[in-house]
């Protein structure tokens, strides 16, 4: 089955394969580092700063994940898995329940944390039931080109929650670059950081 793909640049033969990364592969790696930020961020020994940290980062890495799953994965499972249409809907509402309830806390020490965690956890479980059919269907040229263009999508993505804005396309894909950029002269400015990578070089500080 062919999985409907933004225009691409014609390919020598139907063997071409592109390079990158799977979007299966994509969804299922940030799945499991969302799943270990929403560990740590209920982790009871991690002192107030270290809260802190790690929820920025979770904050920021679901505000991204959110963005590039409703314009590729959610499209993509439409198109190539009819049946998938009601868990889409349904996810979508989801996925701005999760964003508003990041964007209502007030702080590391908010007693929500731990329910916004939750939602992360149901959220990953959830999605897993998109990415099996789609995986089966779809041919690996078209994962990874899809996977190419998740990964734009993530750099130009939005690292602050923002559930008012559009959630399907092609509004999105204009909308959430857009606010991705204010996004990030704030996080410039406030010195906010928003990578695993950055948790990673605060431990060994």
């Amino acid at each position: 089955m062919t999985v409907p793909l933004p225009p691409l640049p014609p390919a020598a033969d139907d063997a071409y394969r592109p390079g990158g990364r799977s979007l299966a592969d994509l969804v299922d790696a940030e799945h499991r580092a969302l799943l270990g930020l929403a560990d740590q961020v209920t982790d009871p020994t991690l002192d107030a700063a270290g809260r802190r940290a790690v929820l920025d980062v979770l904050t920021a890495a679901v505000s991204r994940h959110l963005s590039a799953e409703e314009q590729y994965l959610f499209p993509a499972a439409r198109a190539a898995v009819p049946e998938s249409e009601e868990l889409v809907a349904r996810e979508i509402e989801a996925d701005a329940a999760l964003l508003t309830a990041l964007k209502a806390l007030s702080g590391p020490d908010d007693p929500t944390v731990a329910e916004v965690a939750e939602r992360v956890r149901r959220h990953v479980s959830r999605v897993a039931a998109l990415v099996t059919p789609l995986r089966e269907v779809a041919s690996d040229a078209e994962l990874i080109r899809l996977g190419n263009r998740w990964e734009i999508a993530e750099e130009a993505a939005p690292t602050r929650p923002h559930p008012g804005t559009p959630a399907t396309p092609p509004w999105n894909k204009i909308v959430e670059p857009a606010v991705g950029v204010l996004d990030k002269v704030r996080d410039a400015v406030s010195g906010r950081r928003t990578r695993l990578a950055d948790l990673e070089h605060r431990r060994d500080a």
